[in-house]
């Protein structure tokens, strides 16, 4: 469900460059395994990303939910595959867990627009906390 302030920046599936890149792999008996593994995420794998939270959509059929608020992530760490054109993600979250996100198109400016959602809420955060035994105005 959407707030009325919540903004989405990306709602979609994984790079289809993902899916050629190991289409062709399948030709070989090795990539047989990533090639399938391809067709499962460009099947059944969503992402929406807004400005208050992640939801991944995936799994068998896409039962597997995850909401990931974006207030919980302290780490955002990402690596490019297929040439640049798309990446994985992984996202560290305060307590320690880790989220992967994976053939994400167009990564380095999901990240960046993540990172700079993660500084706003952090200090809006920060400004409603109160400090020894002041109470709130």
């Amino acid at each position: 469900m959407i707030n009325m302030n919540e903004e989405t920046f990306y709602e979609g599936g994984p790079a289809r460059s993902d899916l050629i890149i190991n289409l062709f792999a399948g030709f070989t008996i090795l990539g047989l395994p990533f090639t399938f593994a391809a067709i499962v995420r460009a099947l059944w794998l969503r992402y929406k990303i807004t400005n208050k939270r992640i939801t991944i959509n995936g799994g068998w059929f896409g039962k597997n939910k995850t909401q990931v608020s974006l207030s919980k992530i302290e780490e955002i760490r990402s690596i490019p595959r297929g040439f640049g054109s798309y990446g994985d993600m992984v996202l560290v979250l305060n307590d320690g867990s880790k989220v992967e996100m994976k053939s994400l198109p167009i990564f380095r400016e999901k990240q960046k627009f993540i990172n700079e959602n993660i500084i706003k809420t952090s200090q809006t955060q920060n400004l409603n906390e109160v400090v020894g035994f002041s109470t709130k105005a």
